[in-house]
């Protein structure tokens, strides 16, 4: 198995949305962007998978070294030698990977959030970060559209942190801020016990509100020019802002179950925003003419 097969393997097995818009990408492109999911993959398991802190605490120091490896061309790892082409085509700092271990490594320290100033610092670490590289993968002219790739990243792991209270709740994780809970008069053996509640109806539908906020934000900030270089970011979020429609209609909800689109109906997602920008795409590309 090639390093680019790994990593395709990998993210095909995780079953995640954005599989799915991958699919709709250049070939070079989409090989960078597999190898990158894969790296998120393979550190969040560490997290995931090792209940000994220490030892987990271990392994991402090796991701860390590995990853220094990986732009001195000698990486060890399947996920970072397919890394390893794409740092040399695509502006991907190596800080960012160390950023983005940095934010699992936060999973080890932290089961609470007491702000959400807080939780915005892991958010930005595990998901804004990675909004950035895939921003540079896809391509773009402006760079208003990092502000758009930033904010996008926000809103989908807000979206992951409701979709995910009850299995998060289970392994003795709140990732909603405490300031939230006290606001709404919530308590933590509330969430950790999934009392459905009107006060936890509220923070729930407070929660989701603020996810559907950060993808308005990401949307408006993103320049029309390079809307369609990054036409799988807003394929990931068609699929994302529908996992959060389908929250918004009973938040509770997340208590008991967790909320995910069927395959097929991912796929069906994928291709009809893919279709939709690119007619979007042609039409901008006309006026353009138009006015010259």
């Amino acid at each position: 198995m090639t390093p680019d097969e790994y990593c395709q393997d990998k993210t095909a097995k995780s079953g995640s949305s954005f599989y799915y818009s991958f699919l709709f990408l250049p070939d070079a492109q989409r090989k960078a962007i597999t190898a990158l999911y894969a790296f998120c993959r393979e550190v969040d398991d560490v997290v995931d998978e090792c209940s000994d802190t220490e030892l987990a605490r271990t392994k991402l120091n090796w991701w860390r070294a590995e990853i220094f490896n990986a732009f001195d061309g000698k990486a060890q790892h399947p996920v970072c030698q397919a890394l390893t082409t794409s740092i040399a085509n695509f502006n991907l700092p190596r800080e960012h990977f160390i950023e983005i271990i940095d934010g699992m490594e936060m999973d080890l320290l932290h089961t609470r959030y007491h702000t959400f100033e807080e939780l915005n610092l892991y958010c930005y670490r595990v998901a804004s970060v990675v909004g950035l590289m895939t921003a540079e993968i896809f391509g773009f002219e402006d760079k208003a559209t990092l502000d758009y790739a930033h904010h996008l990243g926000l809103a989908f792991q807000l979206t992951n942190i409701l979709r995910d209270v009850k299995e998060d709740a289970q392994r003795g994780r709140i990732y909603l801020p405490l300031e939230d809970l006290n606001r709404f008069n919530v308590s933590e053996q509330d969430l950790l016990e999934g009392r459905r509640t009107d006060n936890m109806k509220q923070l729930l539908d407070f929660q989701a509100q603020r996810a559907q906020d950060y993808y308005e934000k990401a949307f408006a900030l993103l320049p029309e020019s390079d809307r369609y270089a990054q036409r799988t970011g807003l394929i990931m979020a068609s699929i994302y802002q529908t996992t959060l429609r389908t929250i918004q209609q009973n938040s509770c909800q997340v208590l008991s179950q967790r909320i995910s689109s069927s395959p097929l109906k991912k796929l069906w997602i994928a291709w009809r925003t893919a279709r939709v920008e690119k007619r979007r795409h042609q039409h901008f590309q006309k006026h353009l003419h138009a006015t010259k």
